[in-house]
């Protein structure tokens, strides 16, 4: 069984669900799967995906674990005692073979299908991981963190140089994304300052670290009151929600221009920073100082939290760029958790529906777009002003 504790998810999730049960409890939404990768056949792990689903919807969150999670200050009383009672329910899972191919969707009540999207990729990623490479041995990958760990302790301030692990979807499997984290605890403790992994966090007194994902500002489409102040509803929400806690805002779900737009003084002040997860870091990085600036906030005093397709090196060099403008951290995943010499696949599950009608992400990024309706997306992108690239 590859998922054996429901706290092996991603804090965000659980942050999300929380706003959902007491803000949207009666949004129904679809999910669905893609592999970015080209040419891999996903279609072999059928039988055995099926199976780890159905060990997955046995799974209750234990006594220890809801007790861990009720010493979570922005987790409420009435949010811990709902998960007392939850469990993931098959009978939400669409699984078949479309054109050759693996289909995967997610559709239901958005409070009780929100926790599937991390452990389904987590198990998917380890399944190939397994069928793909059977005879993999750790000692490149070892290897690999053993540089990656030498690069951290070369720097001229490393204690500076802060970075949480964000690699659960993608792992090449649940005991070397343990092992990796636990190193990286041991080796470079100043730099290590959290994972996203609440199990991880839990087991070695690690920070759970995450706010929200696309999913939240894109189900406001549907939600919200109107299309062009969904974002903006979105934050509102949040910040309604958390008064203050969790306070780094995702910038990227309809493009960087329009969420400036959307971020004005009164969000630049109600939140803490924000987080870059497509596009031109350096780019994106400098728009935000001269924001901050503009709005005559010393861009010293704001986070700014980077989490795209990142390695070592590139996140040295953004922070080496960015350090004395702003606070400057970053979430590094795949290329920690699934950096073993074998390659990993791009997979991911994203929303697509809510309330019956669809909902799209723009990004910053032409290959991160999200849509299943070419009209609907040609209106998102007219309301938020972001022309197709």
């Amino acid at each position: 069984m590859i998922i054996r504790s429901l706290l092996d998810t991603d804090i965000y999730k659980l942050s999300m669900m929380q706003v959902v049960l007491h803000q949207f409890p009666g949004a129904e939404v679809e999910y669905r799967f893609r592999c970015r990768t080209p040419d891999v056949d996903l279609t072999p792990l059928l039988p055995v995906l099926e199976a780890e689903i159905d060990q997955l919807c046995s799974l209750r969150f234990r006594d220890d674990e809801l007790e861990y999670l009720s010493g979570l200050r922005y987790l409420k009383p009435d949010f811990i005692e709902f998960l007392r009672l939850f469990q993931l329910q098959t009978r939400f899972v669409h699984l078949s073979v479309v054109d050759g191919q693996l289909d995967l969707r997610i559709r239901g009540p958005w409070l009780h299908t929100i926790l599937f999207e991390v452990p389904l990729l987590a198990i998917i990623s380890e399944l190939f991981a397994r069928h793909a490479y059977p005879d993999a041995e750790l000692a490149e990958g070892r290897a690999r963190l053993d540089d990656k760990i030498a690069q951290l302790r070369a720097l001229d301030r490393p204690d500076d140089f802060v970075f949480a692990d964000f690699g659960t979807r993608r792992r090449f499997s649940r005991e070397w994304h343990d092992e990796v984290v636990r190193r990286l605890v041991e080796a470079v403790p100043g730099s290590l300052r959290g994972t996203s992994n609440v199990r991880l966090a839990r087991e070695l007194d690690l920070v759970p670290i995450g706010t929200m994902a696309h999913e939240f500002i894109q189900a406001c489409q549907a939600l919200g009151p109107r299309l062009a102040e969904s974002q903006r509803f979105a934050f509102d929400v949040w910040a309604r929600e958390y008064r203050g806690d969790l306070g780094i805002a995702l910038s990227d779900t309809y493009s960087l221009n329009a969420f400036l737009r959307d971020f004005d003084l009164y969000f630049c002040k109600l939140f803490d920073g924000a987080r870059q997860d497509s596009g031109d870091p350096f780019v994106w990085a400098q728009a935000m100082i001269d924001h901050y600036r503009a709005h005559r906030i010393d861009p010293t005093t704001r986070r700014l939290i980077f989490s795209d397709a990142l390695d070592i090196p590139k996140a040295v060099a953004i922070w080496q760029r960015f350090r004395d403008q702003a606070q400057v951290s970053f979430g590094i995943g795949t290329n920690l958790t699934n950096d073993t010499g074998h390659a990993p696949i791009n997979i991911v599950i994203k929303m697509t529906e809510c309330n019956g009608q669809p909902v799209v992400k723009l990004s910053d990024s032409p290959g991160k777009v999200i849509s299943t309706e070419p009209a609907y997306l040609a209106w998102v992108r007219q309301a938020f002003d972001s022309p197709s690239r």
